[in-house]
C-alpha cells in the first residue's frame, strides 16, 4: 500500500483484527481438499477477511510464507539457546574458580600423566563451550531474510504488480525484511533460500553436541574414579538390581542426546546436495523434522548440563589418594636434581631411582599394594642428603605449573567478558523433572 498498490486501510485493519482468529478445523478440511498447507490457510484467512480476500497472498509464493517463517524461527531458536549456554558457562566458571588451585592427576591416553588442577580441567570444557557460544552467535547473526522474491526468485510477479518499477520492488523487499527484524535479505534465491543455510545452522548445533558429549564423558569417567560426581538425590535409585550404584545418568542422558544432535546435520547436508535447480519438494518433510529436533535436543541437553554443573560434587580425599599413588614416580626428576645439587652424580642417582621405582611398581602391579617408592628412598642411605627435602619435593602444588594462574587469567579475560550480554538471564537454578 505504501508503495502505491490499491490496498485499502479497511482491508489492512480487517486482516490485523483476525490475526489470531484461526479456524484450525476449517484449515484442516481445506488441506484435505487442496493438498496444500499454505493455500489451506490462505483460504481460511480469506474466509475470516472477506474484504481483504482479494489481496491476501498477492504476488507471493508458499516459500515466501514458509521459508521466511523458518528463518524467523531459526533466529528466535538461537536467541532461546544462547542464554542457556551462557548460564552453563557461568556455572562452570564458578566451579573452575573455586577449584582453581586443587591439584588432581592429569590423564593422557587415560593413563596417569602430570598433575593439573580440578579448575584447570574444567576450563578445557569451558573453552569449548565459549567457542560454541561464539559460533551460535555468528550463525544467528549471519542469517538473512528470504524476503520478497517470487516463485523462482526473480521477483517477476512483483515487477508486474509495480508495472516494471524495479526500485519499488527493491524497496518492498527492504521494507518487509526490516519489518521481520532482519538487517539483510539474501540477494539471490531460487524458490527457497539456499539449503546450505540449514547446514550452517545445524553444524553449530552439532558442534555444541560434540562439546557436551566430551564434557559429560569426562564426568562419567571421573564418577568411576570417585573423584567428581554429578548431583545425586537423597532418594534416587541408581540401579534396580544393585542398591549401591550411583550411576551418572544425567551425564549419560546428555551423551545419548548429543549423539542424536550430532547426526541431525546429515539431513541438511544431503538435502542441500539434491536441490535441483530452483528447488524440489523433497526438502520439506525432512526439514520439518530435523530443524525442530535439533533445537529441541540442544535445549534439553543444555538444561540438563546446567543442572549437572550446578551440583557437581568433588571428593578431595579420593583425589589426594590417587595423587599419592602416582606422584612418587613423577617426582623422580625432582629427586635427581636435588641429589645433584647436594653433590651427587646424576647417572648414579638415575640408576638407583630406576631400580627402586621398578621394585615399587612391582608391589603396585603384582601384589596390589600401595606405591612405596618414597619409603624405599627414605630407607636408602644413598639419598640421606635429601631426606629432609622429600616432603617439599612431593608437594602436589609444585607439580601443577601455572594451572591456577591460567584459570584466573582465562576466566577474567576470555570467559567473563563474553557472558556480559547475558548477565540479566544468569539467575535461577534448574531442577529437572526426571
Amino acid at each position: 500500500q505504501s508503495l502505491g498498490l490499491p490496498i485499502t486501510d479497511e482491508q489492512i485493519k480487517e486482516m490485523e483484527a483476525n490475526l489470531d482468529n484461526i479456524d484450525f478445523e476449517m484449515a484442516a478440511e481445506e488441506e484435505k481438499k487442496l493438498r496444500h498447507d499454505v493455500m489451506a490457510h490462505v483460504h481460511t484467512f480469506a474466509h475470516c477477511c472477506p474484504k481483504a480476500a482479494a489481496i491476501i497472498h498477492l504476488g507471493a509464493t508458499s516459500c515466501y510464507v514458509g521459508d521466511n517463517t523458518d528463518l524467523i524461527v531459526l533466529r528466535d531458536g538461537f536467541n532461546l539457546l544462547l542464554p542457556k549456554l551462557a548460564r552453563v558457562i557461568s556455572r562452570l566458571a564458578d566451579f573452575a574458580e573455586k577449584y582453581a588451585d586443587m591439584p588432581t592427576l592429569g590423564f593422557t591416553h587415560y593413563q596417569p600423566a602430570q598433575l593439573t588442577t580440578v579448575g584447570k580441567r574444567c576450563c578445557l570444557w569451558i573453552q569449548d563451550l565459549c567457542m560454541d557460544l561464539q559460533n551460535l552467535e555468528r550463525a544467528r547473526d549471519d542469517l538473512r531474510f528470504r524476503g520478497v522474491k517470487g516463485t523462482t526468485g526473480t521477483q517477476a510477479s512483483f515487477l508486474q504488480l509495480f508495472e516494471g518499477d524495479h526500485s519499488k520492488v527493491e524497496e518492498l523487499d527492504r521494507l518487509v525484511t526490516a519489518k521481520a527484524g532482519f538487517k539483510r535479505a539474501y540477494m539471490v534465491t531460487g524458490q527457497t533460500y539456499s539449503r546450505k543455510v540449514d547446514i550452517e545452522v545445524l553444524s553449530v548445533l552439532a558442534s555444541l553436541g560434540a562439546s557436551i558429549h566430551k564434557i559429560c564423558t569426562d564426568i562419567r569417567l571421573l564418577a568411576n574414579l570417585k573423584e567428581i560426581e554429578e548431583p545425586f538425590e537423597k532418594d534416587q535409585i541408581g540401579s534396580s538390581a544393585m542398591p549401591y550404584k550411583r550411576n551418572p545418568m544425567r551425564s549419560e542422558r546428555c551423551c545419548s542426546l548429543a549423539r542424536h544432535l550430532m547426526t541431525l546435520v546429515l539431513d541438511p547436508l544431503q538435502t542441500a546436495s539434491v536441490q535441483w535447480f530452483e528447488r524440489t519438494l523433497d526438502d520439506s518433510a525432512n526439514r520439518r523434522v530435523c530443524l525442530a529436533e535439533a533445537f529441541l535436543t540442544a535445549d534439553i541437553i543444555l538444561s540438563t548440563l546446567q543442572n549437572i554443573s550446578e551440583g557437581l560434587v568433588v571428593y578431595p580425599k579420593v583425589i589426594e589418594r590417587r595423587i599419592r599413588q602416582e606422584l612418587p614416580f613423577m617426582a623422580t626428576e625432582n629427586i635427581i636434581m636435588a641429589m645433584v645439587k647436594a653433590g651427587g652424580n646424576r647417572q648414579d642417582c638415575h640408576e638407583k631411582i630406576r631400580v627402586l621405582s621398578q621394585q615399587a611398581a612391582a608391589v603396585v602391579k603384582q601384589e596390589g599394594g600401595d606405591n612405596d617408592f618414597i619409603a624405599r628412598v627414605r630407607a636408602d642411605p644413598y639419598f640421606s642428603p635429601i631426606h629432609k627435602q622429600l616432603e617439599s619435593l612431593l608437594d602436589p602444588s609444585s607439580f601443577t605449573g601455572r594451572a591456577p594462574q591460567q584459570v584466573a587469567k582465562f576466566l577474567k579475560e576470555e570467559v567473563r567478558p563474553v557472558l556480559i550480554p547475558y548477565q540479566s538471564k544468569m539467575g535461577g537454578k534448574i531442577e529437572l523433572a526426571l
